[in-house]
């Protein structure tokens, strides 16, 4: 067997006029867990507090930065711990958990203080970081976000031609019109979007289930009321390379297993186990959470909607998608939505 070994370097070092910024790069700690572990099987990730730490001593030892920054994927709550166990660095640009700072915060450490700031998502702003440096130190700064209007910016005439020429072959089929919205259609909330609402009915009527799964994600664009959803609107909520949809039957316990162990993932009490994202979308049921309770008690009062409370050894028929262990053989669930609206 052949391993092949890339290493990459942890950090840059940036020259910006007369001042020298160190960039650090972290991925996101939990990609092989939110994401099939077989798209990186030869891959490790972590938040890795320690080597962190290492790098940023050397380059402190090096001198060969005035100003430390680190680039996150982390999410804002790993993000601020790690801010208080970790020292010098000056300031942590992070994402993931989609947070528009309009000002960063300070976070206390052994070492003084980092600022710690996400620019939200989609590119929906530009973050913009000023640093005065004065002998080798720095002496102040000022952020702000600014708000990007895509439609008022011109487009990049390369990247255009680019885009365009990756979407010709496709064009006819991605224009296809499918069906007409008749409500706001979205997916910007911590427990339930309309869209996801849609993909849910798709799944429970195409496959005739009680109940259905879709994960928490946390993207895609909204429709108007009235606008003609396309085969394009579809896939901006449901391209992704792991669609396959599955059928299951699982009892009662089963299903409250899963959604504590979703929620133990969003609230746990230490931030470090927490992936961020959004609770997973439930269709054809309802329940209550309790973020702030124990592991196992966060979940409760799970019903069929409008009926009974589900029995805990009942076997319910519960449609899902994009599952993360072993592939899928069912169809995509592009496919089932858009067999749904067409019905």
């Amino acid at each position: 067997m052949l391993h092949l070994w890339v290493e990459f370097a942890s950090y840059v070092i940036k020259q910006l006029g007369q001042a020298r910024v160190a960039v650090i790069g972290q991925a996101f700690p939990y990609t092989a867990i939110a994401n099939p572990k077989r798209f990186v099987p030869d891959w490790q990730f972590g938040i890795e507090e320690q080597n962190l730490q290492l790098t940023i001593d050397e380059i402190k030892r090096l001198k060969a930065a005035d100003v430390i920054v680190l680039l996150s994927h982390n999410g804002l709550d790993v993000d601020v711990k790690l801010a208080s166990q970790v020292s010098g660095l000056d300031f942590i640009l992070g994402g993931h958990t989609h947070d528009a700072l309009p000002k960063p915060f300070s976070v206390k450490n052994r070492g003084g203080q980092t600022w710690v700031t996400n620019a939200g998502s989609h590119g929906k702003f530009l973050a913009v970081l000023d640093l005065d440096i004065v002998n080798g130190r720095l002496r102040d700064f000022r952020y702000r976000l600014l708000p990007v209007f895509a439609n008022l910016l011109p487009s990049d005439p390369d990247m255009q031609g680019l885009i365009d020429s990756i979407r010709a072959p496709y064009l006819t089929k991605l224009q296809t019109p499918v069906a007409v919205a008749d409500q706001l259609l979205f997916r910007r909330d911590n427990f339930h979007g309309t869209f996801d609402q849609l993909i849910l009915d798709a799944l429970m009527t195409v496959h005739d289930a009680e109940i259905a799964f879709s994960p928490g994600f946390r993207w895609g664009h909204t429709v108007l009321p009235g606008d003609e959803i396309t085969f394009e609107d579809i896939m901006n909520h449901t391209a992704i390379t792991y669609p396959e949809t599955s059928i299951r039957r699982l009892k009662g316990h089963e299903i409250k297993s899963i959604l504590e162990d979703v929620a133990d993932n969003l609230f746990n009490k230490d931030p470090y186990y927490r992936q961020g994202g959004d609770m997973v979308r439930v269709g054809g049921m309802t329940f209550r959470c309790n973020p702030g309770a124990a592991m196992g008690s966060r979940i409760s009062d799970l019903a069929l909607t409008g009926s009974a409370l589900l029995q805990v050894n009942k076997t319910y028929k519960v449609a899902g998608w994009a599952g993360v262990g072993e592939p899928l053989s069912g169809a995509p669930v592009w496919d089932a939505v858009v067999k749904y609206l067409k019905s």
